[in-house]
């Protein structure tokens, strides 16, 4: 069983695999990325609570959702003690129930685009703000499945810190699929 109590690092890998249910859509979870609140300026917790933020200091387990870009609906997973502000961020993953809902809200067709990326995912899930704080429904999974991290995508700030989880070759991952460039 997840311990959502623990640090964002720490639960973001055991949520790959497993499947997370919002607004009749099932998706298997395959990339995350943590963020580690005061500590990780990448953070939207990094400089304390907000009105925004507010449900990332909440209790761990339960749902943080903002609007990126004034228009997607990106969601996050709670994590560590409550009032920490740490979370995990889901970018990718495939809808393995409600395929037709979730192409619906997409839009689209393609099976592996349907859930990739943050913004997809949230809107294949059917998330809005009024699921912030939201209890998460999770399955946890049956395997531990093979996983790497490396950099997260899309910040400016801390930007090389391996908190980017993923599953590797895994088609419905958001950015690069297969294994961390080694230096």
């Amino acid at each position: 069983m997840i311990d959502f109590a623990a640090p964002a690092d720490v639960v973001a890998p055991q949520l790959l695999g497993c499947i997370l249910t919002f607004h009749g859509v099932s998706v298997r979870l395959t990339e995350v990325e943590a963020y580690l609140g005061a500590e990780d300026p990448a953070s939207h917790t990094h400089k304390g609570p907000t009105p925004r933020n507010a449900a990332m200091f909440g209790p761990p387990g339960h749902l943080y959702v903002y609007a990126s870009y004034g228009i997607h609906r990106n969601g996050n997973i709670v994590c560590a003690p409550e009032g920490t502000g740490q979370g995990c961020l889901l970018r990718g993953g495939e809808v393995i129930d409600g395929v037709e809902l979730a192409q619906e809200r997409r839009g689209a067709t393609d099976f592996h685009n349907l859930a990739r990326g943050p913004g997809n995912l949230g809107k294949a899930l059917g998330l809005t703000l009024e699921d912030n704080h939201t209890p998460v429904r999770l399955q946890e999974r049956s395997a531990e499945p093979e996983w790497v991290s490396g950099p997260r995508i899309g910040i400016s700030r801390n930007k090389d810190a391996p908190l980017r989880f993923w599953i590797p070759f895994e088609k419905t991952v958001s950015g690069r699929r297969g294994y961390p460039k080694k230096n």
